[in-house]
């Protein structure tokens, strides 16, 4: 069984010459092995992104390397991070009346497809809280007025950090938050659109693309950003549709590419494959 300590390193700067055989002979220096590495260059901007998988001896600490790679990621104006490859992340996840993708995400953690361990769920409806006990895990039912929402908004923070957090799901969570807190969760927080974005906005998405007799149909999955529905996006995807079907069959094959959407988005961000370029995303697939 490998014991290797398996690191991810995820960084952007400004492009330069010698950057991929500074950081891949870093790496040798560590008496590392590269695993697998991409990299990508946004010409319009000039910055350099690069994802590097890598093993380092059983006696390397995970502090002592990132002190090590200090330096070079200062000679070249780095932003980055490194990260343990095998680490499981806390997701709370937070759902409206909607719960098929809350069962996804659930079936997943079961199944251990994705590396995550949902520390709780929230919710303005009651919906889901059955399935959720019988998955052993913590329900905090927040229902929302317009009277309440400043105070229960202060709650989910202080449930955020309580159970120590370190992303936020919002699986057909139906409540528009507040600023401050799309804010404070800046890059922490994914949301599914039920429409392929920037189209079919607001309610009832899929009575507006059967009003309109769409042939096609999806599904956004992005961070939450102040802007309604403007955050980066991560991943969509799209299903054909028959003008045959009724709203209810539309919106059925519109769950299905709901649910298969932010599963993906939450596997590229779980396994640090995501990057933050402006308000786009550089996202090193591994497909």
């Amino acid at each position: 069984m490998n014991t290797c300590p398996d690191y991810v390193l995820l960084l952007s700067c400004p492009d330069a010459k010698g950057i991929v055989h500074a950081v891949t002979g870093f790496v040798l220096s560590q008496d590392g092995l590269v695993v697998d590495s991409m990299q990508y260059t946004d010409s319009p901007t000039g910055v350099f992104c690069m994802r590097v998988h890598f093993q380092l001896p059983a006696a390397a600490e995970i502090d002592a390397v990132r002190s090590s790679f200090q330096p070079l990621a200062e000679q070249y104006g780095m932003d980055w991070r490194l990260v343990d490859r095998e680490g499981r992340r806390r997701v709370l996840v937070m759902v409206s009346a909607h719960d098929h993708c809350l069962h996804d995400l659930l079936y997943r953690q079961q199944k251990g497809s994705l590396p995550m361990e949902i520390v709780g769920v929230v919710s303005n409806h009651r919906v889901a809280k059955k399935l959720v006990d019988d998955h052993n895990i913590s329900f905090d039912y927040l229902p929302i007025t317009p009277d309440n929402k400043v105070a229960q908004e202060k709650i989910l923070m202080r449930i955020i950090e309580r159970k120590r957090v370190d992303l936020v799901v919002l699986a057909r969570y139906m409540q528009v938050l507040s600023d401050d807190v799309c804010s404070r969760m800046a890059g922490r927080m994914i949301n599914i659109h039920q429409s392929f974005l920037p189209g079919f906005k607001g309610a009832k998405p899929y009575q507006q693309a059967y009003d309109r007799g769409v042939k096609l149909i999806g599904a956004t999955a992005h961070y939450v950003t102040p802007d309604l529905d403007e955050g980066p996006i991560i991943e969509q995807d799209v299903a054909r549709v028959s003008h045959g079907l009724t709203v209810a069959q539309v919106a059925e094959v519109g769950r299905e590419i709901e649910t298969r959407v932010l599963a993906r988005a939450l596997q590229y961000e779980l396994e640090h494959r995501v990057l933050l370029l402006g308000n786009r995303t550089v996202v090193f697939s591994r497909y």
